[in-house]
């Protein structure tokens, strides 16, 4: 009987291996399931975050374009827009002031506008991004500065 190997005391060894290794498998693939979904919710969010920060461009762009044609002390509510599918702007033009520049001369005044936007984008999970925008419109003269 030399030679003979007793395998009774190593059976089932192989299906417990198995079994681990399989469940190692598993704890992986899951984790991996996991951080591309979140991944996937980040990048979302990102994309619709993008989405309301350009928005809010386009109302500055607008609040921008009326600033020389409006009264100087009342505040301009420009209404609501909607540029797409679930995405708008909300902008308010507000006078701030005259102002001497400096380096200039006394007798050049400029008026400074302030303008703010609300981006908006999105239904469910929605992003939104303000923007606020300083500027200066003139030199004026003493004497054209009222007008």
């Amino acid at each position: 009987m030399r030679g003979k190997v007793r395998m009774g005391d190593e059976r089932g060894i192989v299906l417990i291996v198995a079994l681990m290794l399989l469940l190692v498998l598993t704890i992986l693939g899951i984790g991996s399931i996991s951080t591309t979904s979140f991944e996937s919710i980040i990048s979302g969010n990102e994309r619709l975050a993008n989405i309301a920060f350009y928005s809010a461009e386009a109302g500055i762009q607008v609040g921008l374009n009326r600033v020389p044609l409006e009264d100087d002390m009342e505040p301009l509510e420009i209404p609501k827009s909607e540029i797409g599918p679930d995405t708008t702007y909300r902008t308010t033009v507000i006078y701030v002031g005259g102002a001497v520049s400096p380096g200039d001369d006394v007798s050049r005044i400029y008026k400074r506008y302030q303008v703010n936007a609300t981006g908006e984008a999105g239904v469910v999970r929605g992003g939104n991004r303000q923007v606020e925008v300083q500027t200066r419109v003139g030199p004026y003269t003493d004497n054209n500065y009222n007008n």
